[in-house]
């Protein structure tokens, strides 16, 4: 994939993530966050999938892709979330 399409693929995948992560309430986040998220959560989607099944995770533009995109994307920010609330709980 292009420069171009990562950063849309990455885009989408991000606003899932936070979509299906943080809810109604969600905290709006902005689009260069949600390109970061998609494009890290591409990643460790694509890490998961490997460690999952043995094979490696070629991204392309198509549905599955985006599901393991979204995936890790999730992981990363229910990670992220779980940090917060630590971090939070000891102030």
């Amino acid at each position: 994939m292009g420069l171009l399409a990562w950063i849309v693929f990455g885009a989408l995948a991000g606003w899932a993530a936070n979509v299906v992560v943080g809810g109604r309430d969600r905290p709006r986040r902005g689009c260069l966050v949600s390109v970061l998220v998609g494009i890290v959560g591409a990643a460790l989607g694509g890490l998961i999938y490997r460690l999952v099944t043995g094979r490696e995770k070629v991204f392309e533009f198509d549905f599955g892709s985006f599901g393991v995109a979204v995936l890790g994307a999730i992981v990363l920010l229910v990670l992220l979330k779980a940090v917060d609330g630590a971090v939070q709980r000891r102030r």
